[in-house]
């Protein structure tokens, strides 16, 4: 059965392969902090079911711990090393929930079921902010089964990005944020579109853009809002053509490798 992504809005994401479902930062709420959801109805219950969970970095936004406690009791977790000490709210977790909890670096590879979790590097700042010590690195991860699938989590453009990735076949790229201005560990439609020319997968969905937006900031730079996927699709058809990219709308499907 071919490798089925659906996106649920900002990075979250469902990758099924080989009969393991594999959730991706998951973020399940209207509201938080500063932020609302603008785009999208919250992901249905189905969304939290998962064989494993993997959190790219310990912002609120990527490491939720509300909508982890939605995750079945005894679900297994997938977190940077570190996570632990600097997070004490996943250590409730594990307790009051029984999450199995997975503490991984670059490199490391995690076998679940028919599928390998591998840990590669990110270029982002890793902290749980706003104060946390530097005691945790942001991380991608590739889902190795009947395809490779890459979830680069928040990351800037690097290097040896695709030496450090290695060979993919579906790249899930963030392409936006959820303001008005990315530095440079974050990836707009832009340098995603160059990092999908380095990587030169088969397929490519853009996620992290056009779900979550500060309060009292609609009318400040919309476009940041609104456009990002749509650029990236543009970008990607210049500087890599032969890679064919699914831009989903929140909750919507594909399979990658049988829509090409």
């Amino acid at each position: 059965m071919p490798v089925e992504v659906t996106w649920w809005g900002h990075a979250t994401c469902t990758i099924e392969d080989s009969g393991v479902r594999v959730l991706t930062d998951p973020l399940f709420v209207r509201r938080f902090a500063h932020l609302r959801r603008r785009r999208g109805e919250l992901p249905a219950p189905e969304a939290a079911v998962a064989d494993v969970v993997l959190v790219s970095h310990l912002h609120s936004d990527h490491l939720h711990l509300p909508s982890l406690a939605r995750l079945a009791p005894g679900s297994r977790l997938i977190v940077p090393t570190g996570a632990v000490r600097s997070v004490p709210g996943l250590r409730v977790l594990r307790s009051v929930r029984g999450l199995r909890i997975n503490e991984v670096s670059p490199g490391d590879v995690v076998p679940v079921g028919a599928v390998r979790v591998r840990a590669v590097p990110a270029l982002h700042d890793g902290r749980r902010l706003p104060v946390g010590p530097h005691r945790s690195p942001a991380l991608g991860y590739v889902v190795e089964g009947e395809a490779r699938t890459y979830f680069a989590g928040d990351t800037g453009l690097f290097d040896d990005m695709a030496r450090a990735v290695g060979p993919v076949d579906v790249a899930l790229l963030p392409v936006g944020g959820w303001g008005p201005h990315l530095g440079h560990s974050h990836l707009d439609a832009g340098r995603a579109a160059q990092a999908l020319a380095r990587l030169a997968p088969r397929s490519a969905v853009p996620v992290h853009y056009g779900t979550y937006w500060p309060i009292g900031m609609d009318g400040v730079r919309p476009h940041e809002f609104h456009s990002p996927g749509d650029e990236f699709v543009r970008k990607a058809a210049l500087l890599a053509p032969e890679v064919t990219v699914h831009r989903l709308s929140h909750g919507e499907h594909v399979w990658p490798e049988a829509a090409r």
